[in-house]
């Protein structure tokens, strides 16, 4: 990852919205890629689907470091720093989880989803002036309800990592809209 500067001559906005655009592609890549490998080995708990199920949410404390980062200048990260630690508590947990079966991940990862989703939601509000983040509200809504029905999932006769899927390409796809509006704002 990159560090972010905003360079001379631009508005914090702007340089803020220029970088939060760079990484909004950046995650909508990582998600689909991510989701595309996964779909390959979504029907039972491997090691190798473990390691995979643990690096998405180190990979959302690695994209909340660089928010933060740029959006220092516009407003406190102190939200983005609540995200790290709840991602590496849930990449923590689902490695533990993972000695444990499906039901057990499905858990941590719906508890990691509702929380993140709830932090994406509350930083998306104040920043809908930089635009795109419209986007970004409706993913943090839908994490929420998603990481509700992987809790209930758990639960189910035969659990399946396949939702955890289903959760990564539709926020990856937020992403992608997002960064698209961002266009604007960015120039």
């Amino acid at each position: 990852m990159s560090t972010l500067t905003v360079s001379p001559g631009t508005t914090d906005t702007t340089g803020t919205a220029a970088a939060l655009r760079r990484l909004y592609f950046v995650r909508f890549a990582f998600a689909l890629v991510w989701a595309l490998v996964m779909f390959t080995m979504a029907t039972k708990l491997t090691p190798a689907a473990t390691v995979l199920l643990v690096l998405y949410p180190l990979f959302d404390v690695g994209a909340a470091v660089v928010d933060a980062r740029a959006s220092r200048t516009t407003r406190s990260p102190r939200l983005l720093y609540v995200n790290m630690a709840v991602s590496l508590a849930a990449a923590v947990g689902v490695g533990i989880a993972g000695a444990s079966g499906i039901p057990a991940v499905l858990r941590v990862w719906g508890a990691w989803a509702i929380v993140s989703g709830l932090v994406q939601l509350i930083v998306a509000v104040p920043r809908r002036a930089l635009g795109g983040q419209w986007p970004m509200i409706l993913s943090g809504g839908i994490s929420v309800l998603a990481g509700a029905s992987f809790v209930a999932s758990a639960g189910a006769a035969e659990p399946a990592l396949t939702s955890a899927i289903g959760y990564a390409v539709p926020g990856g796809i937020f992403f992608l809209i997002s960064a698209l509006r961002l266009g604007r704002a960015a120039k």
